[in-house]
């Protein structure tokens, strides 16, 4: 089965080596937003002959391809994820690592007022919230 990565490389024009196929699905498949280490790490648990040079070309390749989104959270490691096919911004907790994703209408609103009042068209943005949890306990996803 093709993974959406695989999918988007091909409808590219990629060359897809075996390789490649495999750094496309754990990429794919990761519900987390894994810096090049973790991809390796996945990677190899699949094909073991797959270096870390290998990896980092990949997803150099991907990211130029504008198939991979590239996110500096702050913790020195670039991290990965799937080209969104609809805008979300990040929440990290600052404890765990943890990315949580989130879209909020208010901030989307307020962003647009803000350019507005600049005499600036919005053609774009990215926010990245810092945070700690509250009493030390993060917030379960169905509260």
């Amino acid at each position: 089965m093709t993974s959406r990565l695989e999918q988007l490389c091909l409808d590219k024009g990629l060359k897809m080596t075996e390789q490649r196929r495999i750094i496309a699905r754990v990429l794919s498949e990761s519900a987390d937003h894994p810096d090049v280490e973790q991809v390796y790490r996945r990677a190899t648990a699949i094909d073991s002959r797959i270096s870390i040079a290998t990896v980092y070309r990949t997803v150099r390749l991907f990211e130029e391809a504008s198939i991979i989104a590239k996110h500096d959270f702050g913790d020195g490691r670039s991290r990965y994820e799937e080209m969104p096919s609809a805008h979300h911004d990040h929440l990290i907790d600052l404890q765990s690592g943890r990315v949580i994703e989130f879209r909020n209408e208010d901030i989307e609103r307020l962003q647009q007022i803000v350019a507005d009042e600049l005499g600036y068209e919005l053609v774009g943005h990215r926010l990245e919230l810092y945070a700690v949890p509250r009493s030390g306990k993060p917030r379960s996803d169905t509260e």
